[in-house]
């Protein structure tokens, strides 16, 4: 038993822990050297004092009722972390290791405790938790976090939410003009006042992309309305900062969102409206519409899907033959797209939008090309979309496609986009040309500076926007009907044929001729056709 005793007594007096030995009411018999220096006291002033006074009075309560349970002989040991507090006031967080000492009959006498200072641990995972839940370089919650005090906020809130989601107006100017040191202090100084325009309100300010900020809001009887909302957000916005720049944002509002909406649903209505909002400029903001956005989600949907139909041979090419509406003979054939129920224009739209419009473009043209040449219907006319008139290899996509096919230059007549040859510089349609290809403008609107287009390229065609023609026959005998007729005749008297797309009716086709147009496509000849039945 001295044996016994004198290796406990060494390790009592040499650990690098602390102990104290504590009656069953909580008093202190003996401490060791390691926790006086752990709580900046003389280890020989705590007996006597009752343990519980030394730690920190939020714990207070539940360690009693831990050690209460452990002298009553339920539990011999247990382990917690808790906070001591040092002579000075400071917090010291340990971690504990709590035994019951029997007496030799078995009856509890004394309490062991063990402490371990893991305050630094602590700190750190203190630290590491925030940078999980918060963006580093603005303090501001992460997606992560936000998403968390979405659901939250939305389940408990009595008066409901409102969701912003905001994108900064041109963020790239400041990021690519000034520095992206200087961008990352306006992100900082955005947080800083959104925050601020927020502070009245239960509301979290969130960071979850670049330049995108979120913001939800308890509604309470006296929060702002939402356009107020919006008006004071640009309007924190809008003050200079030190390096001179001033921002505004685009804002999609989900307002009073159903209950059963997740937070995932609820930030992809937001996010969805805010790119409603874009579209229109500016300093703009949108409420959520679910009609829009259902039609929205449609479309969106089929873009996705897109690349996996090109891919499966959902997609076709179909021909539309191109009249001469003097004589009434087709002239040509045009190539158009077929996706189920959708048609070439919003076939050409859904590929803008989901990057596939090359591929597609290339495939098609191809696809044309090939069943051209084993007809004898005249000229081939083909409409590229505006990613495919811009690219850079247009020339030579299409001198592989003549060259595979068989195709002879002659027999092609491309249609470049109309838009995006007023900010190209037009190399494709000259080297086009000088391969023997006729080259003309598609969606053709008739202002002054597509009308110099038509002598800049050098084009022998062109072909007016749908819009134009759907504008014209909705308005009969008006300003624009005698306009496009004037138009029309100077174009055609500087060398260059116009087409007209999309006629539905002879009548339309009837007053097409009158104006004096080489040729027109559409309904009117009947339903477009694939390649194998011309």
């Amino acid at each position: 038993m001295k044996v016994s005793e004198g290796r406990f007594r060494e390790l009592f007096s040499a650990a690098g822990f602390g102990i104290v030995i504590t009656d069953l009411q909580g008093v202190c018999v003996e401490a060791n050297e390691a926790l006086g220096e752990m709580l900046g006291l003389p280890h020989d002033e705590l007996a006597g004092r009752r343990l519980i006074e030394l730690f920190h009075p939020a714990d207070a309560e539940m360690l009693s009722a831990a050690y209460r349970a452990a002298g009553a002989g339920r539990v011999d040991r247990f382990r917690d972390q808790r906070r001591l507090v040092r002579g000075d006031g400071e917090p010291v967080w340990v971690h504990l290791a709590v035994s019951l000492l029997r007496d030799e009959d078995g009856t509890p006498a004394y309490h062991v405790t063990m402490t371990e200072d893991v305050t630094e641990l602590h700190l750190l995972q203190k630290n590491l938790d925030f940078q999980l839940l918060h963006d580093s370089l603005t303090g501001l919650s992460n997606r992560q976090h936000f998403v968390t005090r979405l659901e939250a906020m939305h389940g408990a809130s009595r008066g409901g939410i409102t969701l912003y989601h905001l994108d900064l107006d041109a963020f790239s100017v400041v990021n690519n003009g000034l520095g992206h040191a200087v961008g990352d202090q306006v992100l900082r100084s955005v947080a800083r006042r959104l925050e601020g325009v927020v502070s009245p309100e239960d509301a979290l300010v969130a960071r979850i992309g670049g330049d995108e900020f979120a913001i939800v809001v308890a509604t309470s009887p006296t929060t702002p309305k939402v356009p107020d909302m919006v008006e004071r957000i640009n309007d924190v916005l809008a003050a200079p900062l030190e390096c001179g720049a001033a921002l505004s944002a685009s804002i999609g509002v989900v307002d009073q969102p159903a209950a059963d909406w997740g937070a995932d649903e609820l930030l992809r209505a937001a996010n969805a409206t805010l790119h409603r909002a874009k579209a229109n400029g500016k300093r703009q903001w949108l409420p959520y519409d679910r009609h829009e956005d259902t039609r929205s989600r449609t479309r969106l949907a089929r873009a996705a899907r897109m690349p996996g139909a090109l891919a499966g041979g959902e997609l076709e090419v179909e021909y539309l033959p191109v009249v001469d509406l003097v004589s009434g003979k087709p002239s040509g054939h045009v190539a158009r797209l077929r996706w189920d129920e959708l048609g070439h224009d919003e076939c050409v739209d859904l590929a803008e939008a989901n990057g596939l419009s090359l591929t597609m473009g290339q495939w098609a043209l191809r696809e044309a090309a090939e069943a051209a040449a084993s007809w004898s219907g005249g000229t081939l006319h083909v409409e590229l979309s505006p990613m495919q008139s811009r690219d850079e290899d247009l020339v030579g996509t299409v001198k592989r496609a003549l060259e595979e096919t068989g195709l002879a230059g002659t027999g092609l007549r491309l249609f470049l986009d109309t838009r995006s040859m007023l900010t190209a510089d037009g190399d494709n349609a000259q080297v086009l040309r000088d391969n023997g290809i006729a080259v003309g403008l598609a969606r053709f609107n008739g202002g002054q500076a597509e009308l110099s287009l038509l002598g800049e390229l050098s084009v022998d065609a062109m072909v007016l926007a749908p819009s134009v023609v759907r504008r014209l026959a909705e308005q009969r005998e008006s300003l624009p009907h005698k306009a496009i007729g004037q138009m029309v005749a100077a174009i055609r008297e500087s060398g260059v044929a116009v087409f007209v797309p999309d006629i539905p009716t002879d009548d339309l086709a009837g007053w097409w001729r009158n104006v004096g147009v080489d040729g027109a496509f559409g309904a009117f000849t009947g339903p477009a056709v694939p390649g194998y039945e011309l």
